[in-house]
């Protein structure tokens, strides 16, 4: 390296050049001007430093610092009418609320679409509107509407369907609605293709020709937004009165903050406003099944963002997994207590068995990669496929060998018709789905589509050499850099005695943390691991002690057989430079700072 290019290179966080997982460390707010907006927020807006640096770290400006601080909807909530077709949507729904149509609502098995079709159904419900959910099964329907579902919703005696979370595909079963006489809306947010299915209104920010710039949102937002154009449009009928209560939507932003979080779409602008008011709703435990499935997860405080990616997500996804996709829909949407007991015991029972089953199938793709990657190291796509992978789980064993090697995968349960039904997961820069539908219009998927983040494909069994070929061409160049300026970007340092559940508070103030919106991670210099265990399904627990004597407990998830997991086990004794994020633990009514072990580097 020449002196100049030295100079230019940033100097690493605590002079870790190469961690425990390969990768230096910098500070986020290493910039000058960073550095300025943080000092500036502290001097004139009197915001503790911490505060101020995390503030800074995500881009906010000085002036932005109180709203950004607490985001309103009021604020932040557009027009619903900016997003095309919007009108015509909320007139067609209107019609069937003032006759008292059957509507049949169309949603994914996920959690954005279990939540997006309790949203459309609640609403109508609460006016004395006959609506029917119907969640297809991931094995028998797969994604999406399909034929003989649209053909058994009308015999059913449905005049409306709306899909939700899906739909935007849909051309040939929507092109059977349309024959039938069956009307359709489409409400959804995944990318769309220049020609759309024929629809008496399709609300998706992420049509081409759609300007709305919402193109962020879950369709869970998309739908709430819909519900607001509608209960406009029902107010402006004069439909509400003392008979006819209007429905408090607000109420529902709970499912919304669900969906968002799952769906894991970046937590900026409006999506960030729905998040923080609806784990303000959620707080009130006024949801029956959410509440009871908090309890099958034996949720110890208040839901936090992080909750419903890592507790609540899951348990519901399990359904849509391994057992019975309407499960979530129905928890979503019951007002029995008894009921919502059973399903979310049901849910809880179905995630354990789900961890299992992905535990093996991860073990042996992670080897299959290892492998693959000794031969050819610069591989910038994965792709695994096996007979003996439940299709539910193909999007965990991506995410899992994604986290594991730092590039796009894709897993594909090997089917006995021939097929290879797959899903997918990126890094920031790699755009999975347009890669995906690239791939379907060149004849080499049978199926397909997504975000960039995560995408789904069907394609032969014979063609996943031709797949992966086609992903390395499509997403080499992007993989390359990103993976080129790959860091852990830290917000600052704290001690064990400075980790506290007043600064967890106050780190939180900033939230709520996830996609575009990273959780804050800091750096506990020079701390002695004192002790480490196994607990659970794989995860590490340990005890940090720094050099005044303090001490702080520190767990990292599912990391027990990997290399960070191994350092902290192998550690014990050894002084390390640990980076992780703090957050709360809650045991017998105390509430103490604990680590989430994100990285290690000898302190020597």
């Amino acid at each position: 390296m020449s002196a100049a290019s030295a100079l230019a290179e940033p100097r690493a966080f605590l002079d870790v050049t190469a961690s425990i997982l390969g990768r230096p460390w910098r500070d986020r707010c290493g910039e000058a001007a960073l550095q300025a907006s943080a000092a500036h927020m502290v001097q004139a807006y009197g915001l503790p430093d911490l505060l101020a640096r995390v503030l800074a770290g995500r881009g906010v400006l000085p002036a932005q610092a109180e709203a950004y601080l607490s985001p309103r909807l009021r604020d932040l909530l557009p027009d619903p009418a900016c997003l095309l077709d919007m009108e015509a949507a909320a007139d067609r729904l209107a019609r069937a609320v003032h006759g008292a149509e059957t509507v049949a609502v169309f949603g994914d098995y996920d959690v954005d679409g279990a939540a997006s079709a309790a949203l459309v159904a609640g609403y109508l419900r609460a006016l004395g509107v006959p609506t029917r959910i119907h969640i297809p099964d991931r094995i028998t329907e797969g994604y999406g509407p399909n034929e003989a579902a649209v053909r058994a919703l009308a015999g059913e005696g449905a005049s409306l369907l709306v899909t939700v979370d899906c739909g935007t595909a849909g051309h040939g079963p929507l092109e059977v609605a349309r024959e039938i006489g069956l009307d359709v809306i489409v409400l959804d947010h995944h990318g769309a293709q220049e020609i759309l299915p024929p629809a008496r209104a399709i609300v998706n920010p992420n049509r081409l020709d759609d300007l709305s710039g919402l193109g962020h949102l879950c369709a869970a937002g998309v739908v709430f937004l819909t519900l607001v154009a509608l209960n406009r449009r029902l107010r402006r009928d004069g439909l509400f009165g003392p008979r006819s209560p209007e429905p408090a939507l607000t109420d529902a932003l709970d499912l919304v903050a669900l969906a968002t979080v799952a769906d894991v779409v970046p937590l900026t602008g409006l999506n960030r406003a729905f998040v923080a008011q609806g784990l303000t709703v959620m707080r009130g435990r006024g949801r029956r099944g959410l509440a009871a499935l908090f309890d099958a997860a034996s949720l110890d405080g208040p839901p936090e963002a992080w909750h419903l990616g890592y507790l609540v997500g899951p348990r519901i996804n399990a359904g849509g997994r391994i057992g019975d996709a309407s499960l979530g829909a129905r928890l979503l949407t019951t007002d029995d207590p008894a009921e919502a007991a059973r399903i979310a015991a049901e849910l809880d029972r179905l995630n354990r068995e789900r961890q299992a089953i992905e535990a093996e199938a991860v073990q042996a793709a992670e080897a299959e990669m290892d492998r693959a990657l000794g031969l050819d190291p610069d591989r910038p796509v994965l792709v695994a496929g096996s007979a003996d992978w439940h299709p539910g789980i193909v999007g965990l064993i991506a995410a899992r060998l994604k986290e594991r090697f730092g590039r796009p995968a894709f897993a594909f349960a090997l089917r006995p018709d021939g097929t290879a039904v797959g899903s997918g997961r990126s890094i920031l820069g790699a755009d999975l789905g347009l890669a995906v539908r690239a791939g379907v219009e060149a004849g080499l998927a049978l199926k397909g589509g997504g975000h960039a983040m995560a995408a789904g494909a069907t394609l032969a069994s014979g063609d996943l050499a031709r797949f992966q070929a086609h992903l390395a061409e499509a997403l080499g160049s992007a993989v390359q850099a990103a993976r080129a300026v790959e860091a852990l970007l830290l917000d600052g340092t704290v001690s064990a005695g400075g980790a506290t559940a007043e600064t967890v508070r106050l780190i939180q103030r900033a939230g709520p943390f996830g996609q575009g919106a990273p959780e804050p991670v800091f750096a506990l210099p020079r701390h002695r691991i004192v002790d480490a265990g196994i607990v659970g399904h794989g995860h590490v627990r340990a005890r940090l002690r720094s050099r005044d004597g303090q001490a702080i407990g520190a767990i990292t998830f599912r990391a027990a057989h990997g290399p960070l997991g191994q350092a902290v086990l192998n550690g014990v004794g050894r002084e390390f430079h640990v980076a992780g994020t703090l957050s709360c633990d809650r045991w017998r009514g105390a509430e103490r700072a604990q680590v989430r072990i994100c990285d290690l580097a000898p302190s020597d």
